[in-house]
C-alpha cells in the first residue's frame, strides 16, 4: 500500500469520531504535595539509588488487573536515584506522607471555579494503582476536587468531567533491557489532572480544546512552565472502532495529527478484519503453536538470526492463516500491521524484532530460506498463509511470539483492540499496554479528608485571576504593545515578570522590555547560550541600567550574554568585564568627530553621502556605549557643520 492510500478524505461525523481529553498540568508550587520538598526538577549527578521489583497482586475482589499483568511480563526491575537534598523518604515510600500542599488545593478550586464546575465539600486522598514503576509506593495519591463543568470553543462547548489534583510520577532517566532507571525528584510534585467528556467531534476540534485548557491554567500564575510540564492523554474512538488512549502527547500542535492518524489506523484495521474473516483467516494461540525453525537458519548470512544463534538463542515461528499480503498492509502512515505485531512483541518480549514473509527474502534472508521456512510450516497458498519469523533468546522469543498470536487472532476477532498507546513525534502511536481496568481506585489510609468550606470557594471566586482576552486588551491600552507583541506576552512563560518589570521601570518603554524578554532571549539562545541561567535580578539590573542611562539599549545583548556567563556578578561588573560602559554624549560626541577626521577625504568628496559608511564605523566603536539614535543625530549635526563652513 503507498501512503497515497492513506490520504484520506474523512467525514468525521460520519465515522461518528469522539474524543476526550485529559491534561495533566505540573503546579509552580512552593513545595511537593505531601512534602516539604522543593518541586525542582535536577540534572546534575543523582546522590544515590534504590532498587526494586514490582509484582501484581490481587485486588479484594480476587482479580489481577491486564495492563499490571503485562507489565510483570516484562520482567524488569526498578532503579530510583534521588538526591540527599531536594527529595525526602517520602518519595522513597520510607515515610508516611505529610498533609496536602495548600497552594495546589488553592489552585485546584481556582482553576474548578474557572471552568464553571462544582467543587466537592470534602476532599478524600485516594490511591490509584501505577503499573509501569513510576511511583515508587506502586501508587499514585490523587484527590477528586470537582465535577460536571464546561468550557467555551469556537467550535462548541465542552464538558469537563472531572478536576483532580494528584502527585506526578517519577522523571524516566532511560529504559534498559532488563530495567528502568527513573529519578525521584519530579516525583509529589502537584499535577492537576482535567478530563473532558468525549465531546470533542473534529481534530481542530481537539487541538482548540487543549489551547483553551492550557489559557484557563496559565491564567493562575501557578502552572510550570517548559517541556514536560504539561501533557495530553487523548482518547479517541470512532463509531465502528474501539477507545485508544493516546498517553504522553506534549507538543499541541501534535493533537490534530494524533486524531487524524488514529481514525485512519482504525478503519484500515476494520477493512483487514473483514478481509481475514472473508478469507476465513484463523490463528491458533497458545505457546504449542510455536514453533523452533533455527535448523533452517543455520548457514543464515542475516546478520540479526546469526547474532542470535551465536548468542545461543534460537529462531521461532509461528503460522497464520489466510495474513498472507494483509502484514504489511498500511494502517498509519510508514506503519503496518506488521509494525502492530513488532510493537506487541517488543513490549511483552523484549525482543529487538520480527521478520514476516510479506517482506521477505530481506535483510540477508534468502528466497531458498523462505522457501524452506514456507514448506516447513505448511503454508498453504491457497489460503493465503503468513509465517513469522524470530531471533532470540529461547523465552523471550517464546513470550513475542505469544503476544503476536493473540495480536493477530484480535485483527479477525475484534479488529481493532482497546489499548492504551504512546504518541510519537511523527502524529503516529505505538502499542504500550492494555487499557487498565477500571477498579483501580482505594482510599489512602494515611492522610485525613480535608475539608472544602463555603467560605473558602466564596474567597476564591471573588478573586479570580485576570482571563488572556481582557489580559490581552490592557497590554494593549496600558502598555501600549501592538497586537502581535501583546499576544506573545500574555501567552508567554514570563509575563508576570514582564508587568513587574513594566511598573517599575516607567521610563524604559514596554515594548523595549517586552521585546528583550521575548525574541532577545529566544536569539541568543539560539546562539547557543543557556539562557536557563538569567533570572529575575539579572532582568532588573539590566533595565534600571537602561533606565539610569547607564546602559544602552544596543548593549541588551551583550550584556544578558555577560550575566550567562557570569551569573554571580553584578550589571557594573559585566559592563567592565564587555567593556560596556556607557558614555557621555560629550565624549560621544569626541569619537564620532575623530571618526570624521579619519575620514575627511571622504566627507569632502561626497559630503553627506559619507553618512552611511561613516554611520557603520561609528556603531563599530560605539555600540552598546551609546543610544543608537544619539549616534545617528551627533553624526548628521557634525557633518552638517562640517559641509556648512
Amino acid at each position: 500500500m503507498s501512503n497515497s492510500d492513506l490520504n484520506l478524505n474523512l467525514d468525521y461525523k460520519e465515522l461518528g469520531l469522539k474524543v476526550g481529553l485529559e491534561i495533566h498540568q505540573q503546579l509552580n508550587t512552593s513545595r511537593k504535595l505531601f512534602c516539604n520538598c522543593p518541586t525542582k526538577i535536577r540534572d546534575d549527578e543523582p546522590h544515590g539509588e534504590i532498587e526494586r521489583v514490582l509484582r501484581p497482586s490481587q485486588s479484594e475482589m480476587g482479580q489481577i488487573d491486564k495492563a499490571a499483568l503485562i507489565e510483570s511480563k516484562k520482567e524488569k526491575n526498578y532503579v530510583y536515584q534521588y538526591y540527599n537534598d531536594s527529595t525526602c523518604l517520602v518519595e522513597l515510600d520510607d515515610e508516611p506522607p505529610q498533609g496536602p500542599c495548600e497552594e495546589g488545593i488553592y489552585t485546584a478550586v481556582e482553576v474548578s471555579e474557572l471552568m464553571n464546575m462544582h467543587v466537592v465539600d470534602d476532599v478524600q486522598v485516594m490511591r490509584k494503582m501505577v503499573i509501569d514503576g513510576s511511583n515508587t509506593s506502586g501508587f499514585q495519591r490523587t484527590m477528586f476536587v470537582s465535577q460536571d463543568g464546561s468550557i467555551e470553543t469556537e467550535y462548541g462547548d465542552i464538558r469537563i468531567t472531572s478536576l483532580c489534583l494528584e502527585e506526578d510520577a517519577c522523571k524516566k532517566v532511560r529504559d534498559e533491557k532488563d530495567k528502568v532507571i527513573y529519578c525521584v525528584d519530579r516525583l509529589g510534585i502537584p499535577l492537576l489532572e482535567i478530563t473532558t467528556e468525549p465531546d470533542i467531534t473534529t481534530p481542530e476540534m481537539g487541538k482548540e480544546a487543549a489551547r483553551r485548557i492550557g489559557t484557563i491554567l496559565r491564567a493562575t500564575g501557578k502552572a510550570k512552565r517548559g517541556l514536560g510540564t504539561i501533557r495530553q492523554d487523548v482518547n479517541i474512538s470512532i463509531k465502528e472502532g474501539a477507545r485508544i488512549e493516546v498517553k504522553g502527547v506534549q507538543n499541541l500542535d501534535l493533537i490534530e495529527q494524533i486524531i487524524k492518524n488514529e481514525a485512519i489506523r482504525q478503519i484500515k484495521l476494520n477493512e483487514i478484519k473483514k478481509e481475514l474473516i472473508e478469507r476465513n483467516a484463523e490463528v491458533k494461540t497458545g505457546i504449542e503453536n510455536i514453533v523452533d525453525v533455527s535448523e533452517l537458519f543455520k548457514n543464515t548470512e542475516s546478520k540479526v538470526i546469526k547474532s542470535a544463534l551465536k548468542k545461543k538463542g534460537v529462531v521461532k515461528a509461528i503460522l497464520l492463516k489466510g495474513f498472507d499480503g494483509l502484514i504489511g498492509k498500511e494502517v498509519q502512515p510508514n506503519r503496518r500491521l506488521g509494525t502492530e505485531f513488532s510493537d506487541r512483541g517488543k513490549v511483552i518480549g523484549g525482543v529487538g524484532g520480527l521478520f514476516h514473509t510479506d517482506e521477505l527474502p530481506k535483510y540477508g534472508i534468502t528466497q531458498e530460506e523462505v522457501d524452506a521456512l514456507k514448506e516447513f510450516m505448511g503454508v498453504n497458498p491457497e489460503t493465503k498463509d503468513a509465517v513469522i519469523i524470530v531471533g532470540d533468546r529461547e523465552d523471550k522469543a517464546v513470550r513475542a511470539l505469544g503476544a503476536v498470536l493473540d495480536r493477530a487472532n484480535e485483527a479477525i476477532t475484534i479488529g481493532i483492540p482497546e489499548e492504551t498507546r504512546k504518541a510519537l513525534e511523527d502524529g503516529n502511536t505505538s502499542y504500550l499496554r492494555p487499557l487498565p481496568g477500571a477498579a483501580r481506585m482505594y482510599p489512602e489510609t494515611d492522610i485525613p479528608n480535608i475539608a472544602i468550606s463555603d467560605e473558602f470557594v466564596e474567597n476564591i471566586r471573588n478573586n479570580l485571576p485576570e482571563m488572556p482576552k481582557e489580559k490581552l486588551e490592557r497590554f494593549i491600552k496600558e502598555y501600549d504593545l501592538n497586537n502581535d507583541l501583546a499576544k506573545q506576552m500574555v501567552m508567554s512563560y514570563h509575563v508576570d515578570l514582564f508587568e513587574e518589570l513594566a511598573k517599575t521601570f516607567v521610563n524604559v518603554k514596554a515594548t523595549l522590555i517586552a521585546t528583550t524578554i521575548e525574541a532577545t532571549v529566544k536569539e541568543i539562545r539560539r546562539e547557543g547560550f543557556n539562557t536557563e541561567i538569567l533570572e529575575e535580578k539579572h532582568f532588573k539590573q539590566l533595565f534600571e541600567s537602561i533606565e539610569n542611562g547607564k546602559v544602552s539599549k544596543e548593549a541588551i545583548v551583550d550584556v544578558l550574554k555577560g550575566f550567562i556567563e557570569n551569573p554571580y556578578e553584578n550589571v557594573d561588573k559585566i559592563l567592565e568585564i564587555k567593556g560596556l560602559s556607557a558614555m557621555s554624549e560629550e565624549d560621544v560626541k569626541k569619537e564620532i568627530r575623530s571618526i570624521i577626521e579619519q575620514n575627511i577625504a571622504v566627507v569632502n568628496e561626497k559630503g553627506m553621502g559619507a553618512m552611511g559608511l561613516l554611520m557603520g564605523r561609528c556603531m563599530a566603536n560605539l555600540r552598546g556605549k551609546a543610544d543608537g539614535k544619539l549616534i545617528n543625530k551627533t553624526l548628521q549635526d557634525e557633518l552638517k557643520s562640517i559641509i556648512n563652513k
